[in-house]
């Protein structure tokens, strides 16, 4: 019921998007009678995305409405006892009918956190045959979240806080479910706006979006509008004439730069022309259907003078190909002296967006100093994630019954950390972080100015170290988007690095070490 009470929260997963194994093990679970044993399991990653040193929490907020959500239906039931053993005993099956989250806490990161290394972003605990089942969906929530808000938030430390980024790649996504979490969760990571409108409906996301090539396309020049009588912005005095005000521009267009009045594309224009009869307070010209200098810019200055007369301003132009650097520059300075020419001093500052692939690189070209160009649209390399695409995260068992539990394995990096934990996040006197702490539950929290000894992850020997103050641990999406803002200002530049940077310290308090030793050693708890 509270699924078909929350939309999101069918969309978000459903019991079955899961392993098989998953319920295998619950059968083994009930089996030997340790369903309802309390355990504790938590979801983290050994390496920080993209060569870098941080990443960013997200797909909390899915995994909330998915435990409240979370209930195996009649056809849910049937469809396990035809893939499980003919012979399950059919009271196993009346157990998973009974199940829900109920019995279930979970202890996060908040949404939009900086998150590093071997640091739970959740710690799940409960019933050992329910928090197991659990294990699949909350990896599949949170793993490409808070790999596309992590992607995001790098693409806008390239951008720098001044250009406006426009997420666009819906349909470049990994399926329908892959589009709405990259449209939701780059938004947190620092983008403005999405062109997804169910993101904007479900999310509250700011959506965006203007025009497409299709459609200047498919004017030919010899339609007639309708109604081409557009009254003026301030809604007093006589409407005017707008396809005869704009044919007059364009002949003065044409005449100060130089080029003939038959050489905009006709089409192009009556395109033009119907958008903003559409659109006069959001006028918006892509000027690279054609040429972008003898159509798209005549074109567009034509439709941009006529509609200013009448007290309205354009909303920008969109470049979509060739080297979108220079083109921006060049029509800035067209933009410049049309400005002076007619006298009308707000076109100088007519925003100019750019997209076609833009990645990393293109991105650091697009934002350097002396751009002219305004607000930037990306798409695949935002919402697929082209230099990984995977976070990696692990959901592991820590504790049953109260009592800690640690892999072993010969590969170092794949041991786990035992025992229900807390973790804290130490600040520096200046309020930049200093370190992530973990330590047993039932340890006293570390205070601010007092001394601390601690293991960093990897090191042979403990340090010390006196923090200034803590960090004080379900937000709005836009009040989360400003909370990893801020968690990233507090980053230093050479954990911001997103090539060769630094690493950030996760380190362990002493009695964590020593049960971590005590276990590898197989000495008594």
């Amino acid at each position: 019921m509270a699924a078909e009470r929350d939309p999101e929260g069918r969309a978000a997963a459903r019991p079955l998007l899961t392993d098989l194994y998953q319920a295998t093990m619950a059968l083994g679970y009930w089996r030997a009678g340790r369903a309802r044993d309390h355990a504790e399991f938590e979801l983290f990653f050994r390496r920080c995305p993209f060569g870098g040193a941080f990443a960013l929490a997200a797909g909390l907020r899915d995994c909330v409405r998915f435990l409240h959500a979370f209930r195996l239906r009649d056809a849910d039931v049937q469809f396990l006892a035809s893939v499980l053993p003919p012979d399950t005993d059919p009271a196993f099956f009346e157990h998973l009918r009974a199940l829900d989250c109920s019995g279930v806490t979970v202890r996060a990161l908040p949404e939009g956190s900086l998150a590093f290394p071997g640091v739970p972003l959740l710690q799940v605990s409960g019933p050992l045959l329910v928090v197991q089942l659990l294990e699949t969906p909350l990896l599949c929530l949170v793993s490409y979240a808070s790999l596309v808000a992590t992607n995001a938030a790098r693409l806008r430390l390239i951008a720098g806080p001044d250009k406006r980024l426009l997420e666009m790649g819906l349909r470049r996504a990994q399926g329908p479910d892959g589009g709405l979490t990259a449209s939701t969760y780059s938004y947190l990571g620092g983008f403005d706006s999405s062109s997804n409108v169910l993101a904007g409906q479900l999310r509250g996301v700011p959506v965006a979006g203007t025009l497409a090539h299709s459609f200047i396309t498919s004017f030919s020049g010899s339609e007639v509008p309708p109604d081409p009588v557009l009254a003026p912005a301030a809604g007093e005095g006589p409407g005017v004439d707008l396809a005869a005000s704009v044919k007059e521009w364009l002949e003065r267009v044409c005449a100060h730069l130089g080029l003939g009045v038959q050489e905009p594309h006709p089409g192009e224009r009556a395109a033009f022309l119907a958008y903003a009869l559409a659109f006069p307070r959001a006028f918006h010209g892509l000027l690279d259907s054609y040429s972008v200098w003898r159509s798209g810019l005549p074109n567009f200055l034509a439709v941009a003078l006529a509609l200013g007369e009448l007290g309205y301003r354009p909303m920008g132009v969109r470049l979509d190909s060739g080297d979108l650097l220079q083109l921006a520059q060049e029509v800035r300075t067209v933009f410049r002296a049309t400005a002076a020419h007619f006298q009308v001093p707000w076109l100088e500052s007519v925003p100019i967006a750019v997209s076609n692939n833009i990645d990393e690189e293109e991105l650091a070209r697009l934002a350097q100093e002396g751009s002219e160009v305004n607000v930037i649209g990306i798409g695949t390399s935002v919402v697929t994630c082209p230099q990984q695409p995977s976070l990696g995260c692990v959901y592991k068992l820590v504790s049953v019954g109260g009592q800690p539990r640690m892999k072993m394995t010969e590969d170092p990096e794949k041991q786990t950390l035992p025992g229900s934990k807390a973790a804290f996040r130490l600040l520096g006197y200046d309020g930049s972080l200093l370190l992530d702490l973990l330590q047993l539950a039932e340890e006293p929290p570390p205070q601010a100015g007092q001394e601390l000894r601690v293991w960093p992850q990897g090191a042979q020997e403990p340090h010390t170290v006196r923090p200034a103050q803590l960090c004080e641990p379900l937000p709005s999406l836009a009040e989360s988007r400003a909370f990893a803002q801020l968690s990233l200002s507090r980053l230093s530049p050479e954990h911001k690095r997103l090539q060769s940077p630094a690493l950030y310290q996760v380190a362990l308090s002493e009695r964590l070490r020593a049960l971590v030793d005590c276990l590898r050693g197989g000495g008594p708890l």
